[in-house]
């Protein structure tokens, strides 16, 4: 059962990774095609691609690191009350009282492989929007 349990835990954690994945990856590339024109004009006045795509990358990453430490301070918030107002329920002939525990460990790897994620699903965008020719981008409507 514990092995069952781990498994399934797994399967959670792939599927939350891949929904950070695609939605930061699809909050990317919206950011990129919405400010085409400014992204002309910094192409246009001579900065380097490599400028743009950091540009895009740090973005991507601030938005991981504010998305992880939301979800992580959400996460602490709800255990703290779940610990305040325990979950009790019958078992058989026992009562059993679930009381979560976050460890630091954990929580520090979630908040690193979210910020990775993020960084991961910006490269693509952050690479879109350094190879845009800025005068079609200038010319964009």
């Amino acid at each position: 059962i514990v092995k069952m349990i781990d498994l399934i835990t797994l399967f959670i954690r792939i599927m939350l990774i891949a929904i950070v994945l695609v939605s930061v990856m699809n909050v990317m590339l919206m950011s990129v095609y919405e400010r085409i024109r400014e992204i002309g004009t910094l192409a246009a006045i001579g900065t380097q691609p490599r400028k743009l795509m950091a540009i895009f990358l740090g973005e991507g990453l601030l938005l991981g690191l504010a998305g992880a430490a939301a979800g992580i301070a959400l996460s602490y918030a709800l255990v703290g009350y779940l610990n305040l107002n325990p979950v009790v329920f019958a078992f058989g002939r026992e009562e059993i009282t679930l009381r979560p525990v976050l460890e630091i460990a954990e929580v520090g790897g979630v908040l690193v492989l979210a910020v990775l994620v993020s960084a991961l699903a910006s490269l693509q965008p952050a690479w879109r929007a350094a190879r845009m020719d800025p005068i079609q981008a200038l010319r964009h409507v």
